[in-house]
């Protein structure tokens, strides 16, 4: 028992003699950076000015274009939604 309270005290003043080490150490932290992009207009709907006297010719052809409208527009938002990711 009196040998190991002897190691223990020199192994205590051997790590007291000793000035400690200073390290400088970079830590990597993901940290939460609003996303920033420009924000997306609606465009105006081409069937949104139909009328029930427009004839059905009229009424496909403004459906159809209002189709592309919304395809391009949901592209638009689905790029925004890229660039922040």
């Amino acid at each position: 028992m009196k040998s190991f309270l002897v190691l223990l005290a020199l192994v205590l003043t051997g790590c007291a003699g000793r000035e400690p080490e200073v390290r400088t150490v970079r830590v990597e932290v993901p940290v939460l950076v609003p996303c920033k992009t420009k924000e997306v207009a609606v465009p105006p709907w081409t069937a949104a000015g139909l009328k029930k006297s427009h004839s059905l010719e009229v009424k496909v052809r403004a459906l159809l274009a209002e189709r592309r409208q919304r395809i391009g527009y949901e592209r638009q938002l689905v790029a925004a939604v890229q660039a922040c990711q």
